[in-house]
């Protein structure tokens, strides 16, 4: 047993003393909120993984306001508004076609399953916007699947998950506002 002891102690010295002679000297250590190289510009980045570090999830400033569906086309981001004290928001998968940001209504629904103009087996499509001769609106694929529209293929499928799907159903019957911001 005492010879166990002596060799854990031995291995714990030896990784001891390799973690201090990689450790750079006192010297190169910089104070908190400075910079080691003279070079180097401190960053007001938040550290990655930090709260601030995530993209914002709030409802975006210029999308209006009563009840309506906003999409955002930079953030590939949908928000269901007004009736939820907090609005739904989730991620979606754009179209190879996006529609122009502004203010519609939703034209049509269909809540059976249908083929995509991508080929792709979808349900609870909601459509409300056109753009290139291509019908633009939400739905989500049978299998659950969230791929992108083929290159060079002209879609106006807007993707998002099973679930999201049938909250956007729900949500965004006919008439319904949608508003698509940049």
């Amino acid at each position: 047993m005492a010879g166990l002891t002596a060799a854990a102690l031995a291995v714990v010295g030896f990784l001891a003393y390799q973690a201090s002679a990689s450790a750079p000297p006192a010297s190169e250590l910089a104070a908190p909120g400075t910079s080691v190289s003279p070079s180097a510009k401190p960053s007001n980045a938040p550290p990655a993984g930090s709260p601030a570090a995530k993209p914002s999830l709030a409802v975006p400033a210029d999308s209006g306001t009563g009840v309506r569906v906003v999409y955002a086309l930079g953030a590939k981001r949908v928000w269901l508004v007004g009736v939820a004290k907090t609005p739904r928001t989730f991620a979606v998968v754009p179209s190879s076609i996006n529609p122009k940001p502004g203010t519609y209504v939703v034209l049509s629904r269909t809540g059976g399953k249908i083929t995509g103009s991508d080929g792709v087996a979808v349900d609870h499509v909601v459509r409300f916007a056109s753009n290139d001769n291509v019908a633009i609106g939400f739905s989500s694929a049978v299998d659950g699947s969230m791929t992108p529209a083929k290159p060079g293929k002209k879609a106006g499928g807007i993707r998002m998950t099973r679930a999201d799907g049938d909250a956007m159903w729900t949500f965004a019957t006919r008439n319904s506002k949608v508003v698509v911001v940049p």
